[in-house]
């Protein structure tokens, strides 16, 4: 049956659908015919239940259904006949003006924009790269060692480096305060996970020594008691130990995991473990890079179906989030109206990388999936074991499947643009979030 289109808006259509109340009817008998072949009631046997009774128990149900289904299949052949790609879910309301024997519903939904992609040479984007040398191999060395790090009576006074083990009490006008007192706390000096005029107070102490000094807590510390506020600390230094950080040698490596205690093995794995890091973090953000740029390619509009369905799902992820962190979600307020900003970005950008992708055929190769596949289980213990994983699971591998399309498209703009090649240093790209 042929169906009338209206433009509402740029995305917004309206089309009416009518159905034929007999078509309802015949299926309504069929299924209740079908049902009292099947249900149980007191007092009959199965497949002995009066057709009236049926009727009468499951009609109203087995109406709204096939009413249901009949709408669906209507709305369905209408954006068949009008080749129309429907952005969210439809507003089905009642219709007027039906013809005899028909009932009337009204469909309104949006549909997804035509997308006008302009060429990828007017743009202009940074290409990141990173090397790894010998001297990030030595610090990740040093920070290693530092992870096994012992201590021992250091037979001095404290100073930077050292862990200092006290018992303190603190006050505020002589009264003790919450939080204040401890006993047989540790923490290693220079650190700064104690307060500045703390850190000064027990540096140059030795085992067995009392000291008393004044602490000024910070105007914005987290306790409004003691923001701002300038505390007394007696403490009691009951042991001052020295680092001991273990020798680069064959024991060293063995313990990373070579258990030959080669150490030029050991130095390549860490140089093959940095590169792998270095490569991921350069990846992302050169694709944050194109991604950032993708967006002077086309101007068009949204349908607010899909930024309402995006809000609401990271309005749930940062519900999540917090629920993750241990804090009580069961009253907080999460609008999804204070997501839409982000949300637009995302569909915006959802949208048109999948024009992308499809105009120039960037979808993702089985090889492309096997290959990035391979490279996540690489860092494993057991790689084989990781990819029958992957292979076996369809969510991850569909995960897998759009890094790649996002990388193919990222590979197809810096083919396309203009590009300004960037020396990013090892620690600015460790230090990026």
């Amino acid at each position: 049956m042929a169906t009338q289109l209206e433009v509402v808006s740029a995305l917004e259509r309206k089309v009416a659908l009518n159905i034929n109340l007999a078509d309802i009817e015949k299926d309504v008998s069929a299924r209740l015919q079908k049902l009292s072949r099947e249900v149980k009631m007191p007092g009959f046997r199965p497949g002995k239940v009066p057709m009236r009774m049926v009727a009468q128990s499951y009609g109203a149900q087995v109406q709204s259904e096939v009413m249901g289904d009949a709408v669906s299949k209507a709305f369905s052949d209408a954006v068949a006949e009008h080749k129309l790609k429907v952005a969210g879910q439809p507003s089905i309301d009642n219709g007027e003006n039906a013809p005899e024997g028909t009932v009337a519903f009204v469909a309104r939904f949006e549909v997804y924009p035509d997308i006008a992609v302009a060429p990828a040479d007017s743009l202009e984007v940074e290409r990141a790269a990173c090397t790894v040398s010998d001297a990030e191999i030595d610090k990740t060395l040093e920070i290693l060692r530092k992870q096994r790090v012992t201590w021992q009576d250091a037979g001095r006074a404290a100073q930077d480096g050292d862990r200092v083990t006290m018992d303190f009490t603190g006050t505020l006008e002589g009264v003790e305060f919450q939080g204040g007192k401890a006993e047989d706390f540790p923490f290693v000096l220079g650190e700064g996970r104690m307060l500045p005029d703390f850190e000064t107070g027990t540096r140059g102490a030795s085992a067995g020594e009392a000291r008393s000094f004044d602490v000024k807590f910070p105007d914005d510390y987290g306790s409004k008691d003691l923001a701002g506020k300038t505390a007394q600390f007696a403490v009691t230094i009951k042991k001052v130990e020295a680092p001991q950080l273990p020798a680069v040698d064959a024991e060293f490596a063995k313990q990373l995991g070579v258990a030959d205690g080669d150490m030029d093995k050991m130095r390549a794995d860490i140089r093959a473990n940095l590169e792998r890091e270095v490569g991921q973090r350069v990846r992302a953000r050169n694709k944050n890079n194109v991604m950032d740029a993708l967006a002077k390619l086309a101007s068009f509009e949204l349908p607010k179906a899909l930024v309402e369905g995006e809000s609401q799902v990271l309005a749930e992820r940062a519900k999540a989030d917090f629920a993750q962190r241990g804090m009580d979600v069961s009253n907080m307020p999460i609008p999804p109206e204070a997501f839409k900003e982000s949300a637009e970005k995302r569909v915006r950008l959802g949208l048109l990388v999948s024009e992308i992708v499809q105009a120039q055929k960037l979808q993702a190769k089985p090889d492309q999936i096997r290959k990035q596949i391979e490279e996540f289980s690489s860092a494993y213990e057991n790689p084989a074991e990781l990819m029958r994983y992957y292979f076996s699971n369809k969510e991850q591998l569909a995960q897998v499947e759009a890094i790649v399309v996002e990388q193919n498209v990222v590979d197809w703009v810096y083919g396309q643009a203009k590009v300004t090649d960037k020396a990013i240093a090892f620690d600015e790209l460790m230090a990026q979030q």
